[in-house]
């Protein structure tokens, strides 16, 4: 049997959408094929751990994988769960009625949980862009996802989860977040301040101007004197990012792997400490 679900790649800041075929037929060979990494190969092992640990059943037959585009190169861990999703659904031990509606992004432990993976907010931008009904991510990274209007976002902890929404999806609600309420709120919410700082009077002054005037500004002293600490602060006298902007960063930190589990949205504007000795390409 033949079936198809759905995943994405990110390159650079952007997603491009994964077709992932599986075919189960005669035989006892397992074929991947659509130009995968290492990591994508390797998806086998963790998923026949998976369903074995969790009573389902790894089909003993050929199954034979194609990932469309095949041009374009597969990396990473986090088409797991699309494959094998697909591999239960083409092995007829679950329902395969929804899953052209759905966007699958995931990686899967042994014990068949899902792992958060970096990227979901541009994935969730392309899935809606495509017309998809939902996605479906791992639960830690629900709040990213969701932070996308117009698409419903399902986190799940484990594959049994998934296949549960697959059989009956109606009985599941998406997750939601107030994205105005989520940004105003954490507007104003930074580590440092630039109230902290006692003295430095004059330099103090030099950050107000050209924070007001867009300038550049270069520190110079000896270690200790506080360039760094003075440096760090002064985005929080910055005007305020616009949601845009936030959305911007947010896709950028998503992608590098920079969200924490328990803010799905970039409020402060950027602050990045290279080492002086750091080499151009690396600047770039």
């Amino acid at each position: 049997m033949l079936v198809k679900s759905f995943s994405s790649a990110v390159y650079g800041i952007d997603a491009a959408i994964i077709t992932i075929e599986v075919h189960v037929g005669t035989g006892i060979n397992f074929f991947l094929v659509g130009l995968p990494d290492s990591a994508v190969k390797e998806s086998q092992q963790r998923i026949k751990a998976a369903l074995t640990n969790n009573s389902l059943k790894y089909p003993g037959k050929e199954i034979t994988i194609n990932m469309a585009p095949a041009d374009i190169r597969k990396e990473g861990s986090h088409y797991d769960l699309p494959i094998g999703i697909g591999i239960l659904a083409a092995s007829e031990q679950i329902s395969d009625v929804h899953l052209e509606d759905y966007l699958m992004i995931g990686e899967l432990s042994l014990d068949g949980g899902l792992v958060p993976i970096k990227g979901i907010l541009p994935i969730t931008l392309k899935a809606k862009e495509e017309g998809f009904k939902g996605i479906i991510v791992p639960l830690a990274n629900a709040k990213e996802a969701a932070i996308v209007d117009g698409i419903a976002v399902y986190g799940f902890e484990n594959i049994l989860e998934v296949i549960s929404f697959f059989n009956a999806p109606e009985k599941f609600e998406p997750f939601e977040i107030d994205i105005e309420n989520e940004f105003y709120n954490r507007l104003n919410t930074s580590e440092f301040d630039f109230k902290d700082v006692k003295g430095q009077e004059t330099i103090k002054r030099a950050f107000e101007i050209a924070a007001a005037g867009g300038h550049n500004v270069i520190l110079i002293g000896p270690p200790g004197s506080g360039k760094s600490m003075l440096a760090k602060r002064l985005p929080t006298i910055l005007p305020p990012m616009s949601l845009n902007e936030s959305l911007e960063t947010t896709k950028i930190h998503s992608v590098a792997g920079n969200i924490k589990s328990d803010s799905g949205l970039i409020t402060e504007r950027p602050f990045r400490k290279p080492h002086h000795t750091i080499s151009d390409v690396r600047v770039l």
